[in-house]
């Protein structure tokens, strides 16, 4: 074992799961969305590239979104180790929103709208009409992916490209189109592509895509010993699979089906009952100035004061991390 976890008790439950791993013939372990969210998720990656090592295995991810590598090796990434949080604790004059809708769309809504709020100029990109009212001063029209052509990077690590399957509709261009023509008003330089392929052969030239996409770290473990739990209640937050993004939370079939259920408040029982709240009953969530009125359901898979709270949906944008402490009472 690593030093840096020596001290660490591991529970039944634990050691029956490293049971396993040591038994297994082709051992991966993976991590999931919920991970690559958390903001320890540094600590989670290096801790989980360690137990892969242990047990002669591979670490693997599953990314968060169809094209999360392309837009990474693309480098849609922030400039000088900087992180995309910044750019709303450190308001900027104005803000350029691509296929984004913040309230939704963002880990900490409250403190995205918050940034907005406060700046000069908001410029939204979408397909659809939306913050006209609330952030944006400007829309621009743009097609989604499904009448435009691009390129998508898969799990593999292989590049695939695909044509629109329509036009796009009157006025609007595909968002790359857009993206020339402003940096083309602006006089900045690498806005002169002419088709998608020649924006995919540009970004693509030279990269090894099976070296970009290796999951191994070398950090040192020392700074990943777990910290001691929180006071309190929790917080644990997924985004409901058609919730996920601007296109299926548009589409009426699939707000239709039992994953498109209302959100609700879950917990498990001893919890409720700490808090004298019964499945069913309504109740107040409250975090970071913001609370949202949800039905109680019971789930006893969930550890002690921990409260799944469903993110990406309108009942909870006024909320704030997906990761915190909470506060929860009888509505």
């Amino acid at each position: 074992m690593p030093a840096a976890l020596a001290a660490v008790t591991p529970t039944d439950e634990a050691q029956r799961i490293a049971g396993n791993l040591a038994q297994g013939k082709n051992v991966a372990v993976f991590l999931g969305n919920f991970a690559v969210q958390h903001p320890d998720y540094a600590t989670l990656h290096a801790l989980a590239g360690a137990i892969a090592k242990l047990a002669g295995g591979r670490l693997g991810e599953l990314g968060e979104a169809a094209n999360s590598v392309g837009g990474y090796i693309a480098g849609a990434v922030p400039a000088a180790g900087g992180n995309a949080r910044a750019l709303f604790e450190q308001p900027r004059r104005a803000y350029l929103l691509l296929n984004l809708e913040p309230e939704l769309d963002c880990a900490n809504p409250a403190l995205a709208a918050k940034a907005l709020a406060q700046a000069d100029m908001v410029v939204a990109l979408s397909p659809y009409k939306h913050g006209a009212v609330d952030y944006a001063d400007v829309l621009l029209p743009i097609a989604p992916f499904t009448e435009t052509a691009g390129t998508f990077i898969n799990c593999e690590g292989r590049a695939q490209s695909f044509n629109g399957v329509v036009r796009p509709l009157g006025d609007t261009r595909p968002a790359w189109k857009v993206l020339r023509v402003l940096g083309n008003l602006l006089g900045m330089s690498g806005f002169d592509y002419e088709t998608s392929e020649a924006v995919r052969d540009a970004v693509l030239a030279g990269v090894a895509l099976p070296a970009k996409l290796a999951n191994e770290v070398d950090w040192p473990l020392t700074a990943a010993t777990p910290a001691a739990a929180a006071a309190g209640l929790q917080r644990v937050a997924d985004v409901p699979i058609y919730n996920a993004d601007s296109l299926v939370r548009r589409a009426p079939s699939l707000q239709q089906t039992a994953d498109a259920r209302a959100a609700r408040a879950a917990m498990n029982g001893a919890t409720a009952a700490k808090l004298g709240i019964v499945a069913g009953a309504k109740a107040r969530v409250m975090q970071d100035g913001g609370a949202a009125i949800l039905p109680v359901a019971i789930d006893e898979r969930l550890p002690a004061d921990c409260v799944r709270v469903p993110a990406g949906i309108a009942a909870t944008a006024g909320l704030g991390a997906m990761t915190g402490a909470i506060t929860v009472e009888r509505a």
